[in-house]
Protein backbone atom coordinates (compact mmCIF):
# COMPACT_ATOMS: atom_id res chain seq x y z
CA UNK A 1 0.00 0.00 0.00
CA UNK A 2 1.43 3.38 -1.03
CA UNK A 3 2.27 5.88 1.68
CA UNK A 4 0.14 9.02 1.58
CA UNK A 5 2.14 12.05 0.53
CA UNK A 6 1.51 15.79 0.47
CA UNK A 7 1.69 17.98 -2.59
CA UNK A 8 3.75 20.41 -0.57
CA UNK A 9 4.06 23.02 -3.30
CA UNK A 10 0.29 22.94 -3.70
CA UNK A 11 -0.23 23.17 0.04
CA UNK A 12 2.06 26.15 0.45
CA UNK A 13 0.46 27.95 -2.49
CA UNK A 14 -2.76 28.08 -0.47
CA UNK A 15 -1.13 30.19 2.29
CA UNK A 16 -0.58 33.85 1.34
CA UNK A 17 1.71 34.46 4.31
CA UNK A 18 4.19 31.78 3.24
CA UNK A 19 5.12 33.78 0.14
CA UNK A 20 6.95 36.23 2.42
CA UNK A 21 10.00 33.99 2.67
CA UNK A 22 9.76 33.81 6.47
CA UNK A 23 10.18 30.31 7.84
CA UNK A 24 7.19 30.10 10.18
CA UNK A 25 8.44 27.58 12.73
CA UNK A 26 6.18 29.14 15.37
CA UNK A 27 3.11 26.94 14.85
CA UNK A 28 2.76 25.93 18.54
CA UNK A 29 1.75 29.53 19.18
CA UNK A 30 -0.66 29.65 16.25
CA UNK A 31 -0.65 28.49 12.64
CA UNK A 32 -0.98 30.44 9.41
CA UNK A 33 -4.32 30.49 7.56
CA UNK A 34 -4.98 29.24 4.03
CA UNK A 35 -6.75 31.57 1.62
CA UNK A 36 -9.95 29.51 1.89
CA UNK A 37 -10.23 30.38 5.59
CA UNK A 38 -9.60 34.06 4.93
CA UNK A 39 -12.18 34.05 2.13
CA UNK A 40 -14.80 32.31 4.29
CA UNK A 41 -14.46 34.91 7.05
CA UNK A 42 -14.68 37.78 4.59
CA UNK A 43 -17.65 36.23 2.75
CA UNK A 44 -19.65 35.92 5.95
CA UNK A 45 -19.05 39.55 6.87
CA UNK A 46 -19.89 40.64 3.35
CA UNK A 47 -23.01 38.52 2.78
CA UNK A 48 -24.46 37.13 6.01
CA UNK A 49 -23.51 39.40 8.89
CA UNK A 50 -26.44 39.26 11.33
CA UNK A 51 -27.51 37.88 14.67
CA UNK A 52 -29.52 34.68 15.00
CA UNK A 53 -33.26 34.06 14.95
CA UNK A 54 -34.40 36.81 12.64
CA UNK A 55 -36.95 36.53 9.84
CA UNK A 56 -34.67 38.11 7.23
CA UNK A 57 -32.20 36.47 4.88
CA UNK A 58 -28.88 37.39 6.53
CA UNK A 59 -30.10 36.11 9.89
CA UNK A 60 -31.30 32.85 8.34
CA UNK A 61 -27.88 32.42 6.74
CA UNK A 62 -26.29 32.92 10.13
CA UNK A 63 -28.60 30.30 11.65
CA UNK A 64 -27.53 27.87 8.93
CA UNK A 65 -23.86 28.69 9.49
CA UNK A 66 -24.03 27.94 13.21
CA UNK A 67 -25.76 24.63 12.51
CA UNK A 68 -23.13 23.76 9.92
CA UNK A 69 -20.32 24.74 12.31
CA UNK A 70 -21.70 22.40 14.96
CA UNK A 71 -21.96 19.56 12.46
CA UNK A 72 -18.41 20.25 11.30
CA UNK A 73 -17.13 20.33 14.88
CA UNK A 74 -18.87 17.03 15.56
CA UNK A 75 -17.11 15.40 12.61
CA UNK A 76 -13.78 16.89 13.64
CA UNK A 77 -14.07 15.68 17.24
CA UNK A 78 -15.98 12.43 16.71
CA UNK A 79 -19.02 13.39 18.75
CA UNK A 80 -22.60 14.59 18.32
CA UNK A 81 -23.34 18.16 17.25
CA UNK A 82 -25.24 18.71 20.51
CA UNK A 83 -22.02 18.05 22.43
CA UNK A 84 -19.99 20.83 20.79
CA UNK A 85 -19.32 24.21 22.41
CA UNK A 86 -17.75 27.32 20.86
CA UNK A 87 -16.14 30.19 22.72
CA UNK A 88 -13.56 32.93 22.65
CA UNK A 89 -10.64 30.55 23.23
CA UNK A 90 -9.78 27.34 25.05
CA UNK A 91 -8.89 29.06 28.32
CA UNK A 92 -12.11 31.06 28.47
CA UNK A 93 -14.15 27.94 27.75
CA UNK A 94 -12.25 26.01 30.37
CA UNK A 95 -12.90 28.62 33.05
CA UNK A 96 -16.61 28.47 32.17
CA UNK A 97 -16.82 24.68 32.16
CA UNK A 98 -14.79 24.24 35.35
CA UNK A 99 -17.09 26.71 37.09
CA UNK A 100 -20.12 24.73 35.94
CA UNK A 101 -18.79 21.35 37.06
CA UNK A 102 -17.60 22.98 40.29
CA UNK A 103 -21.23 23.39 41.32
CA UNK A 104 -21.29 19.61 41.78
CA UNK A 105 -18.19 19.48 44.02
CA UNK A 106 -17.82 19.68 47.79
CA UNK A 107 -15.05 20.99 50.03
CA UNK A 108 -12.25 18.44 50.19
CA UNK A 109 -12.81 17.01 46.73
CA UNK A 110 -9.66 16.55 44.68
CA UNK A 111 -8.50 17.50 41.19
CA UNK A 112 -5.41 16.01 39.53
CA UNK A 113 -3.51 17.97 36.89
CA UNK A 114 -0.08 17.19 35.42
CA UNK A 115 3.37 18.76 35.29
CA UNK A 116 3.06 18.50 31.49
CA UNK A 117 0.06 20.83 31.21
CA UNK A 118 -0.36 24.26 29.69
CA UNK A 119 -1.67 26.60 32.37
CA UNK A 120 -5.02 26.77 30.56
CA UNK A 121 -5.75 23.35 32.07
CA UNK A 122 -4.18 24.15 35.45
CA UNK A 123 -5.13 27.68 36.52
CA UNK A 124 -8.92 27.17 36.16
CA UNK A 125 -8.69 24.28 38.62
CA UNK A 126 -6.45 26.18 41.02
CA UNK A 127 -8.87 29.09 41.06
CA UNK A 128 -11.84 26.78 41.52
CA UNK A 129 -10.03 25.05 44.38
CA UNK A 130 -9.43 28.40 46.03
CA UNK A 131 -13.13 29.24 45.76
CA UNK A 132 -14.50 25.90 46.94
CA UNK A 133 -11.79 24.58 49.29
CA UNK A 134 -10.84 21.80 46.91
CA UNK A 135 -7.44 20.12 46.70
CA UNK A 136 -5.31 20.19 43.53
CA UNK A 137 -2.37 17.82 43.14
CA UNK A 138 0.13 17.39 40.32
CA UNK A 139 0.99 14.18 38.50
CA UNK A 140 4.73 14.20 37.96
CA UNK A 141 6.72 13.77 34.76
CA UNK A 142 9.97 11.86 34.36
CA UNK A 143 13.23 13.47 33.30
CA UNK A 144 12.47 12.61 29.66
CA UNK A 145 9.12 14.48 30.04
CA UNK A 146 6.97 11.35 29.80
CA UNK A 147 4.04 11.29 32.20
CA UNK A 148 4.57 9.17 35.32
CA UNK A 149 1.49 6.94 35.21
CA UNK A 150 2.54 5.19 38.41
CA UNK A 151 2.40 8.55 40.16
CA UNK A 152 -1.07 9.14 38.69
CA UNK A 153 -2.24 5.79 39.99
CA UNK A 154 -0.82 6.51 43.46
CA UNK A 155 -2.51 9.90 43.69
CA UNK A 156 -6.00 8.82 42.67
CA UNK A 157 -8.36 8.54 45.63
CA UNK A 158 -12.07 8.17 46.23
CA UNK A 159 -12.25 11.96 46.48
CA UNK A 160 -10.69 12.55 43.00
CA UNK A 161 -13.31 14.21 40.82
CA UNK A 162 -11.26 15.17 37.73
CA UNK A 163 -8.03 14.13 36.04
CA UNK A 164 -6.98 16.98 33.73
CA UNK A 165 -4.23 16.21 31.21
CA UNK A 166 -2.91 17.19 27.76
CA UNK A 167 -2.99 15.04 24.63
CA UNK A 168 0.31 16.72 23.68
CA UNK A 169 2.60 19.14 25.48
CA UNK A 170 2.78 22.58 23.92
CA UNK A 171 6.25 23.00 25.42
CA UNK A 172 8.15 19.79 24.67
CA UNK A 173 5.85 17.89 22.31
CA UNK A 174 5.33 14.81 24.50
CA UNK A 175 2.12 12.84 23.91
CA UNK A 176 1.02 10.98 27.06
CA UNK A 177 -0.67 7.58 26.95
CA UNK A 178 -4.16 9.04 26.83
CA UNK A 179 -6.01 5.73 26.88
CA UNK A 180 -4.27 4.72 30.11
CA UNK A 181 -4.88 8.11 31.74
CA UNK A 182 -8.58 7.93 30.87
CA UNK A 183 -8.87 4.35 32.10
CA UNK A 184 -7.25 5.16 35.44
CA UNK A 185 -9.44 8.23 35.90
CA UNK A 186 -12.63 6.31 35.20
CA UNK A 187 -11.61 3.41 37.43
CA UNK A 188 -11.41 5.94 40.26
CA UNK A 189 -14.79 7.42 39.34
CA UNK A 190 -13.23 10.68 38.08
CA UNK A 191 -13.82 12.65 34.91
CA UNK A 192 -11.13 12.64 32.19
CA UNK A 193 -10.63 16.27 31.09
CA UNK A 194 -8.35 16.62 28.05
CA UNK A 195 -6.51 19.62 26.61
CA UNK A 196 -6.15 18.85 22.90
CA UNK A 197 -4.99 22.33 21.86
CA UNK A 198 -1.50 21.26 20.91
CA UNK A 199 -2.43 17.84 19.56
CA UNK A 200 -5.16 19.00 17.18
CA UNK A 201 -2.86 20.21 14.34
CA UNK A 202 -0.99 16.92 14.31
CA UNK A 203 -3.54 14.12 14.25
CA UNK A 204 -7.21 13.14 14.24
CA UNK A 205 -9.33 13.45 17.38
CA UNK A 206 -11.98 10.90 18.27
CA UNK A 207 -13.47 11.62 21.68
CA UNK A 208 -15.47 8.39 21.61
CA UNK A 209 -12.35 6.30 21.04
CA UNK A 210 -10.43 8.28 23.66
CA UNK A 211 -13.25 7.95 26.16
CA UNK A 212 -12.74 11.46 27.52
CA UNK A 213 -15.57 13.31 29.23
CA UNK A 214 -14.47 16.83 28.24
CA UNK A 215 -12.00 17.92 25.56
CA UNK A 216 -10.94 21.40 24.50
CA UNK A 217 -8.97 22.72 21.54
CA UNK A 218 -8.29 25.90 19.55
CA UNK A 219 -8.92 26.21 15.78
CA UNK A 220 -6.20 28.85 15.42
CA UNK A 221 -3.70 26.07 16.13
CA UNK A 222 -4.93 24.07 13.12
CA UNK A 223 -5.04 26.72 10.39
CA UNK A 224 -8.30 28.32 11.52
CA UNK A 225 -9.23 31.61 13.20
CA UNK A 226 -8.81 32.60 16.84
CA UNK A 227 -11.58 30.64 18.48
CA UNK A 228 -12.17 28.01 21.18
CA UNK A 229 -13.89 24.65 20.72
CA UNK A 230 -14.92 22.11 23.32
CA UNK A 231 -16.65 18.76 23.59
CA UNK A 232 -18.64 17.69 26.61
CA UNK A 233 -20.42 14.39 27.05
CA UNK A 234 -24.11 15.19 26.62
CA UNK A 235 -25.33 13.62 29.86
CA UNK A 236 -22.74 15.64 31.75
CA UNK A 237 -23.66 18.89 30.03
CA UNK A 238 -27.32 18.33 30.84
CA UNK A 239 -26.50 17.59 34.47
CA UNK A 240 -24.55 20.83 35.02
CA UNK A 241 -26.17 24.17 35.68
CA UNK A 242 -24.58 26.64 33.25
CA UNK A 243 -23.73 30.28 33.82
CA UNK A 244 -25.89 31.97 31.20
CA UNK A 245 -28.50 34.65 30.66
CA UNK A 246 -32.06 33.46 31.30
CA UNK A 247 -33.54 33.88 27.80
CA UNK A 248 -30.72 31.92 26.13
CA UNK A 249 -31.86 28.59 24.71
CA UNK A 250 -31.16 25.33 26.51
CA UNK A 251 -30.86 23.38 23.26
CA UNK A 252 -28.60 22.08 21.90
CA UNK A 253 -26.98 21.06 25.16
CA UNK A 254 -23.58 22.51 24.35
CA UNK A 255 -24.98 25.93 23.51
CA UNK A 256 -25.98 26.45 27.13
CA UNK A 257 -22.29 27.11 27.88
CA UNK A 258 -21.84 29.70 25.13
CA UNK A 259 -22.22 33.12 26.70
CA UNK A 260 -23.31 35.96 24.45
CA UNK A 261 -23.26 36.11 20.67
CA UNK A 262 -20.79 33.84 18.91
CA UNK A 263 -18.23 35.22 16.47
CA UNK A 264 -20.09 33.96 13.42
CA UNK A 265 -17.43 35.03 10.94
CA UNK A 266 -14.89 32.93 12.82
CA UNK A 267 -17.21 29.94 12.71
CA UNK A 268 -17.20 30.30 8.93
CA UNK A 269 -13.40 30.28 9.03
CA UNK A 270 -13.43 27.22 11.29
CA UNK A 271 -15.58 25.28 8.84
CA UNK A 272 -13.18 26.17 6.02
CA UNK A 273 -10.16 25.09 8.10
CA UNK A 274 -11.65 21.67 8.83
CA UNK A 275 -12.53 21.24 5.17
CA UNK A 276 -8.96 22.16 4.23
CA UNK A 277 -7.44 19.59 6.60
CA UNK A 278 -9.91 16.94 5.49
CA UNK A 279 -8.86 17.38 1.88
CA UNK A 280 -5.22 16.71 2.82
CA UNK A 281 -5.79 13.67 5.02
CA UNK A 282 -4.16 12.95 8.37
CA UNK A 283 -1.97 10.11 7.10
CA UNK A 284 -0.15 12.46 4.72
CA UNK A 285 0.10 15.20 7.35
CA UNK A 286 1.55 12.89 9.97
CA UNK A 287 4.06 11.28 7.61
CA UNK A 288 5.38 14.66 6.49
CA UNK A 289 5.56 16.07 10.02
CA UNK A 290 7.42 13.01 11.23
CA UNK A 291 10.01 13.55 8.50
CA UNK A 292 10.38 17.20 9.53
CA UNK A 293 10.86 16.27 13.17
CA UNK A 294 13.38 13.55 12.39
CA UNK A 295 15.38 15.95 10.21
CA UNK A 296 15.56 18.38 13.12
CA UNK A 297 16.61 15.71 15.63
CA UNK A 298 19.24 14.28 13.31
CA UNK A 299 20.81 17.67 12.65
CA UNK A 300 20.59 19.47 16.00
CA UNK A 301 24.03 20.97 16.71
CA UNK A 302 25.97 19.71 19.71
CA UNK A 303 25.89 23.09 21.44
CA UNK A 304 22.08 22.83 21.62
CA UNK A 305 20.48 21.02 24.55
CA UNK A 306 17.14 19.39 23.76
CA UNK A 307 14.52 19.02 26.51
CA UNK A 308 12.15 16.12 25.98
CA UNK A 309 12.03 12.87 24.06
CA UNK A 310 14.98 12.44 21.69
CA UNK A 311 13.12 10.45 19.04
CA UNK A 312 9.89 10.91 17.10
CA UNK A 313 8.17 8.20 19.13
CA UNK A 314 5.66 9.47 21.68
CA UNK A 315 5.78 13.07 20.54
CA UNK A 316 4.69 15.66 18.00
CA UNK A 317 7.26 17.80 16.12
CA UNK A 318 7.55 20.51 18.76
CA UNK A 319 10.97 20.96 20.32
CA UNK A 320 12.26 22.94 23.30
CA UNK A 321 15.99 23.57 23.44
CA UNK A 322 18.68 25.96 24.60
CA UNK A 323 21.86 27.12 22.88
CA UNK A 324 24.97 27.17 25.06
CA UNK A 325 25.96 30.66 26.14
CA UNK A 326 22.84 32.45 24.88
CA UNK A 327 19.50 33.27 26.41
CA UNK A 328 16.44 31.88 24.60
CA UNK A 329 15.39 35.46 23.78
CA UNK A 330 18.75 36.22 22.22
CA UNK A 331 18.50 33.12 20.05
CA UNK A 332 14.95 33.98 18.97
CA UNK A 333 16.01 37.52 18.08
CA UNK A 334 19.00 36.32 16.07
CA UNK A 335 16.79 33.88 14.16
CA UNK A 336 14.15 36.55 13.58
CA UNK A 337 16.82 38.71 11.93
CA UNK A 338 17.35 35.80 9.56
CA UNK A 339 13.59 35.51 8.86
CA UNK A 340 13.05 32.42 10.97
CA UNK A 341 10.17 32.63 13.46
CA UNK A 342 10.47 30.64 16.70
CA UNK A 343 9.29 31.23 20.24
CA UNK A 344 11.11 31.77 23.50
CA UNK A 345 9.91 31.82 27.10
CA UNK A 346 7.61 29.41 28.90
CA UNK A 347 4.61 29.52 26.48
CA UNK A 348 2.24 29.42 29.51
CA UNK A 349 3.60 25.95 30.28
CA UNK A 350 4.74 26.90 33.77
CA UNK A 351 4.81 23.40 35.20
CA UNK A 352 7.04 21.65 32.64
CA UNK A 353 9.39 24.64 32.44
CA UNK A 354 9.73 24.72 36.23
CA UNK A 355 10.13 20.94 36.45
CA UNK A 356 12.93 21.03 33.86
CA UNK A 357 14.69 23.87 35.67
CA UNK A 358 14.26 26.29 32.76
CA UNK A 359 12.68 29.24 34.53
CA UNK A 360 12.77 32.20 34.37
CA UNK A 361 13.98 32.36 30.76
CA UNK A 362 12.33 29.19 29.48
CA UNK A 363 13.66 27.73 26.25
CA UNK A 364 13.65 28.23 22.51
CA UNK A 365 10.70 26.45 20.92
CA UNK A 366 10.56 25.39 17.27
CA UNK A 367 7.40 23.68 16.09
CA UNK A 368 6.70 22.22 12.68
CA UNK A 369 3.38 21.61 10.94
CA UNK A 370 2.46 20.20 7.57
CA UNK A 371 3.13 23.37 5.55
CA UNK A 372 6.76 23.52 6.67
CA UNK A 373 9.52 22.15 4.47
CA UNK A 374 12.71 20.17 4.98
CA UNK A 375 14.56 23.17 3.59
CA UNK A 376 13.15 25.35 6.37
CA UNK A 377 14.34 22.82 8.94
CA UNK A 378 17.76 22.92 7.33
CA UNK A 379 17.74 26.74 7.46
CA UNK A 380 17.08 26.60 11.18
CA UNK A 381 19.79 24.01 11.80
CA UNK A 382 22.33 25.97 9.78
CA UNK A 383 21.63 29.17 11.69
CA UNK A 384 21.84 27.39 15.03
CA UNK A 385 25.21 25.98 14.03
CA UNK A 386 26.41 29.43 12.97
CA UNK A 387 25.21 31.46 15.97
Amino acid sequence: MATATLDLDGVRARFPSLASGVAFLDAPGGTQCPQSVIDAIAAYLRESNANLGGAFVASRRSDALVENARATAARFLGCRAEETIFGQNMTTLNFALTRAVGRTFAAGDEILVTRLDHDGNVAPWLELADDLELRVDFVEIRDDTTLDLDDLERKLTERTRVVAFPLASNAVGTTPEAARVVALAHEAGALAWADAVHYAPHGPIDVAALGVDVLLCSPYKFCGPHLGLAFGREELLRSWRPYKVRPAADEPAGSRFETGTLAHELLAGFVAAVEYLGALGWDAIRAHERALGQRFLDGLPGRCTLYGIGTMEGRVPTFAFRVDGLTPRAVAERLAERRIAVWDGDYYALEPMTRLGLQPDGAVRAGFVHYNTLEEVDRLLAELAAI
